[in-house]
């Protein structure tokens, strides 16, 4: 942890990477899963989010605002929390969507209705 965010400590990490920048991915990979735009949409979203965070860590912190592992590390939470965003919300468009088509095949699926017993 030492090597990624040098002369950090474990809370401010959390409170910026996790707590602020993983509410804005969760909040951006829903609201562009709700306009029915592409999943890659959410990868540029965490990239401008992980931006954002590296900021944050240099302004509010003293963290290396250039540093590419730190910026890594970002991008991905924002990226993995985005996506289950995107997913969960496009899981619950489909059945509402549609119900006669789908149903619910557990927080991240739907399936066809009249699928279920097929293998």
């Amino acid at each position: 942890m030492d090597e990624l965010y040098a002369g950090e400590n474990i809370v401010e990490v959390i409170i910026v990477t996790v707590v602020l920048g993983g509410g804005a991915a969760w909040l951006s990979g829903r609201a562009i899963a709700r306009i029915w735009h592409p999943v890659w949409q959410v990868v540029v979203a965490a990239v401008l989010l992980a931006a954002a965070a590296r900021f944050l860590h240099f302004a509010l912190f003293g963290g290396d605002l250039m540093s590419l592992p730190s910026f890594c590390l970002d991008a991905l939470v924002m990226l993995v929390v985005g996506l289950l965003a995107w997913r969960t919300t496009r899981a619950a468009q489909m059945v509402r969507q549609y119900p006669w088509l789908y149903s619910r095949a557990g927080l991240l699926s739907w399936r066809e209705i009249g699928q279920e017993n097929r293998p």
